[in-house]
C-alpha cells in the first residue's frame, strides 16, 4: 500500500504554527508508523511518535539505529529541532502518573527546551513540592500532571507566577471515572492561570507549553 493511500502528512505544519506533524502511532500498523515516521524525518530531518504500541516499540525503534524511545510512554523521536534554551516544568503528583509526565517532558525536550522535572510531589505529601517551587518559578511554564482527585495544579498555580497546564491523568479507583474526576476538578480549579488538557494528553501539554515559552 502506498503512503498516500492512507495519510497526506503536514509538512508544512512545522513552519505554519509552530509545531511539527507528528505521528500518533496508536492504532496504526507497524508498517504504517514506519512508513510516516520514515517520510518526516527524510523530508524534515526530524521525526516523532508518540503512543507507539507496545509490540512495536522494539521493532520501530530498530528500523532507525539512531532514533530515541522514551519507555514509559511509547514516544519516538529520530533527529532534533535546535535547542531555544527555554524552560518548561514538568511536575508530577506521584509515580502511577509518570508515564503522561514522560511524554510531556520527552516531547517538550524534542521541541527544542530544557526540561526541569519534580516527580511525586502530589497533594497527599504537599510538603514534598515546597523544595521545588524555585526551579519552577524559574520556568516558562509548568505543565501539571495529576490524577486522582486532580488537585495539585491548583496548588501550583496558586504559588508561582508561571502559566499552568494541568494535564488529568486516568489514575484512581472507581469514583475517578478513569481521569474524568481528575479532569472536571481541574477545570473548575478556584487559582487562575490554569489552561487544561485532555485526559493522559501528555503530547498536547507539551505542545502548548512550546507555544507560550516560544511567544515570549
Amino acid at each position: 500500500m502506498e503512503l498516500s493511500e492512507v495519510a497526506r502528512l503536514d509538512h508544512e505544519r512545522h513552519a505554519r504554527t509552530g509545531v511539527p506533524e507528528v505521528v500518533f502511532a496508536e492504532r496504526k500498523s507497524f508498517e504504517q508508523n514506519r512508513a510516516l515516521f520514515g517520510a518526516l524525518y527524510a523530508r524534515a530531518g526530524f521525526a516523532l511518535a508518540t503512543r507507539v504500541p507496545q509490540d512495536q516499540r522494539t521493532p520501530l525503534a530498530d528500523s532507525f539505529p539512531d532514533a530515541v524511545l522514551e519507555p514509559l510512554s511509547g514516544v519516538l523521536r529520530l533527529g532534533a529541532l535546535p535547542r531555544t534554551g527555554r524552560r518548561i516544568a514538568v511536575v508530577c503528583a506521584g509515580t502511577s502518573d509518570l508515564p503522561v509526565a514522560a511524554e510531556a517532558a520527552f516531547c517538550a525536550d524534542a521541541f527544542g527546551h530544557d526540561v526541569v522535572r519534580a516527580t511525586d510531589v502530589g497533594v497527599a505529601g504537599i510538603h514534598r513540592l515546597f523544595d521545588a517551587l524555585d526551579d519552577i518559578t524559574s520556568c516558562g511554564c509548568a505543565i501539571v500532571v495529576a490524577g486522582m482527585e486532580g488537585a495539585l495544579p491548583s496548588v501550583v498555580a496558586g504559588l508561582v507566577r508561571v502559566p499552568v497546564i494541568a494535564v488529568p491523568t486516568s489514575v484512581g479507583y472507581g469514583a475517578a471515572f478513569q481521569g474524568v474526576a481528575a479532569l472536571l476538578g481541574m477545570l473548575t480549579a478556584c487559582a487562575p492561570g490554569i489552561g487544561v488538557v485532555n485526559i493522559d494528553n501528555g503530547f498536547g501539554a507539551a505542545a502548548l507549553a512550546h507555544k507560550i515559552v516560544s511567544v515570549r
